[in-house]
């Protein structure tokens, strides 16, 4: 595959320290539950290639090439329906170590579902970028809402300037493929070409190169964890539960833990039972306050 290759020769190689992998063996159509981890390598960015026309954003000292997270309106929580304001959680003094591999696992990037913290946090992830509700635009900013999107470029149909101003916001936007397949069905090659395409679009909109990627539908193979690494990335991110039309659902158990990553997408009424982006989000933060969580930017984190 022509462009898959010349994608492969383009993107950096990542020394792997070794990773486990939730496994889809080709043709059997069955994941294992699973995946095992591999010690943090550090968070930092690649800069930009050369001849890319790309804006300059400030770090803020976390390694995650973000602005600074943007401060809450004062009266934020009462105009989106919360009881109170929205606690958010500063950058850890040190990011926590990940669990090693199992023995056997491929070299890679590790998978994770949860962050391993005893802080009372937990992590916001939007994936697709479907609706691009200015609405939504409003509420990160007056609640000071840190959270993680992971994007795909067919759905954000070019429209990166809606996702550039939720950055600028402090939230980091991260790598989601260029189409939404479901990966192990797919050759190596064309894997790269999914992963290393959505990096280099990433990288030439917001001037940083991600180096978080969370696998479509959360299906992954060997060969996606080889071309992750490929492609730059340093973690493929799972989730521990899902906000839904409905409300949250837990992959296990009926809480929140300290350190889940939760899953929501950039979806409006048509595919939310009639309810608007806002108003999902408001619930699942009412949720996230009822628990007695704060809220961290996963970036800070890994």
């Amino acid at each position: 595959m022509v462009a898959a290759a010349a994608l492969l020769a383009g993107c950096s190689d990542v020394d792997g320290a070794g990773a486990g992998t939730a496994r889809v063996d080709k043709g059997s159509g069955a994941a294992s539950s699973s995946p095992s981890f591999t010690s943090s390598s550090g968070s930092g960015t690649h800069a930009p290639g050369a001849g890319h026309d790309s804006p300059h954003v400030s770090d803020s000292g976390s390694g995650s090439g973000l602005p600074s997270p943007s401060a809450a309106a004062p009266d934020g929580y009462h105009r989106w329906g919360l009881d109170g304001p929205l606690e958010t959680a500063p950058p850890p003094s040190a990011k926590p170590a990940l669990v090693p591999p199992a023995a056997g696992a491929p070299a890679g990037p590790p998978i994770i579902d949860r962050v391993p913290t005893r802080e009372p946090v937990v992590f916001v992830t939007i994936d697709d970028g479907a609706e691009k509700d200015p609405a939504f635009l409003q509420q990160a900013h007056d609640l000071g809402l840190p959270f993680t999107g992971f994007l795909t470029d067919d759905v954000v149909a070019g429209d990166y300037g809606y996702f550039d101003k939720l950055r600028r916001l402090g939230n980091g936007m991260q790598n989601h493929t260029l189409t939404h397949p479901r990966l192990p069905d797919l050759e190596y090659e064309h894997q790269v070409y999914e992963i290393c395409g959505q990096q280099e679009t990433l990288t030439r909109q917001f001037g940083t190169r991600p180096y978080l990627f969370r696998p479509p539908y959360g299906a992954v193979d060997d060969d996606t964890v080889r071309a992750a690494a490929t492609c730059g990335v340093r973690a493929l991110v799972m989730w521990s539960a899902e906000m839904k039309a409905g409300g949250l659902e837990y992959a296990a158990g009926d809480r929140l833990h300290s350190g889940d990553i939760i899953l929501a997408h950039f979806r409006g009424p048509a595919q939310q039972e009639g309810r608007t982006m806002t108003d999902v989000m408001t619930s699942l933060l009412r949720e996230i306050q009822s628990q007695g969580f704060a809220v961290a930017r996963l970036e800070d984190y890994l």
